[in-house]
């Protein structure tokens, strides 16, 4: 049973582009003592913030380039708008140049994977910030936010094993204990099925967080249903449904939280809150309040219910198979047996084989109406079935 939201979307990532600026002011920044901007000020000389203090990794010395010329039309290509593709041209031709020194070429990669991504080739970008890492010549704000962002792409692109390395040499050289870090790594985690670990570093997320999001809560949710921790999953999706009495995703999320725990009395109960609040507005939330009632002993009457409300709502369609096998299978058993018959005709023509022909054939054949059973049963052959001799049988009636 899924909840609302995919394994791809249950949080989203911190969005790379936030990145962009950030990094080339800082780049700038970091080209040395004395380097002017186009504009003739010293503004790009200012000191940046110290994003990473804790960092095991010693921050190479700012050292003055020969390369002046070249980076100056760098970031001025790069300020442009819609002008990417000249400024990924003039980072490829500085990282070529024999003359540029590692620390030069790291700030023209850098650029680069900021301008390949502004054209939306990853492939680029991701080279481009390995080439950034390996040359390791950046101040530590500038190498970091490129390990992180390369880790990003790697793991939307679904290569989780690197995505998941270059994110742990992230985390344990800067000794991050950001939330929004851990809990990219949780994400991570989590898309590739190792729930448990996962699990401990959401809750480290959480805990780390003044206010921690409420996608966040759900993602710990799926990790604990997931790995069958069903009592901790409910505990988080009560949590946060009280939290959201309105929120229609919260409340759906618990009750497949529910359904998962095998408590479909407390799933029933919160879908009934739903129906009679008028959040039950689409055919799946219909659907699953009397699938809810189809696992629960003796509601068959509620099945019925809610099968023929959804019906006159047009909520549910007349014409689908589940629908109609759900109230033939529900009038059985609560013995309306002339409602069956009539709600098991409407489902045979819908079915994707003759099997519901041949039960609508025996429960005919045990009222005693001989012809009508025997047409049910031809029409079973007709659809094909597993066994045909059963459907023969009935033919064979006198």
């Amino acid at each position: 049973m899924k909840f609302q939201s995919s394994k791809k979307t249950v949080l989203n990532l911190v969005l790379l582009a936030a990145f962009g600026g950030g990094i080339i002011a800082d780049a700038m920044a970091f080209q040395g003592a004395g380097a002017r901007s186009s504009r003739g000020d010293r503004g790009a000389s200012k000191k940046p913030e110290v994003r990473y203090p804790d960092a095991t990794r010693e921050e190479p010395k700012a050292k003055a380039s020969n390369m002046q010329n070249k980076l100056g039309k760098l970031f001025k290509a790069y300020e442009k708008d819609d002008n990417e593709a000249e400024a990924l041209a003039l980072a490829n031709e500085l990282l070529a140049d024999p003359k540029a020194s590692n620390h030069d070429k790291a700030i023209a990669a850098q650029v680069g994977a900021q301008a390949a991504y502004g054209l939306d080739d990853t492939a680029t970008t991701k080279r481009m910030l390995q080439q950034v890492i390996a040359l390791n010549a950046l101040d530590n704000n500038n190498h970091y936010q490129s390990m992180l962002m390369l880790a990003q792409l790697q793991l939307q692109d679904d290569e989780l094993q690197a995505g998941v390395a270059t994110l742990d040499q992230y985390l344990e050289e800067t000794r991050s204990k950001k939330p929004e870090d851990l809990l990219q790594k949780g994400q991570a985690l989590y898309q590739m099925e190792k729930y448990p670990e996962a699990i401990e570093v959401i809750k480290q997320a959480i805990a780390a967080s003044s206010e921690p999001k409420d996608s966040w809560y759900n993602l710990l949710m799926a990790s604990y249903a997931e790995a069958e921790q069903f009592g901790e999953a409910v505990k988080v999706a009560e949590q946060m449904a009280n939290k959201n009495p309105a929120d229609k995703r919260a409340q759906l999320n618990l009750i497949s939280v529910y359904q998962q725990a095998d408590q479909f009395d407390k799933a029933a109960v919160t879908l009934e809150k739903m129906r009679a609040a008028g959040q039950l507005t689409e055919e799946k939330e219909y659907r699953q309040l009397y699938v809810t009632y189809a696992n629960m002993e003796g509601k068959e009457k509620e099945v019925i219910s809610v099968v023929n409300e959804g019906l006159q709502k047009g909520i549910l369609k007349a014409d689908d198979y589940q629908n109609q096998l759900a109230l033939a299978q529900a009038y059985y058993y609560s013995e309306q047996i002339p409602q069956a018959i009539e709600a098991w005709r409407k489902a045979a023509p819908l079915a994707p084989t003759g099997d519901t022909y041949l039960n609508l054939a025996r429960v005919l054949w045990q009222e005693d109406r001989i012809p009508e059973a025997k047409q049910a049963a031809r029409a079973a052959l007709d659809k094909g079935i597993k066994n045909p001799q059963d459907a023969k049988k009935i033919i064979a009636l006198p």
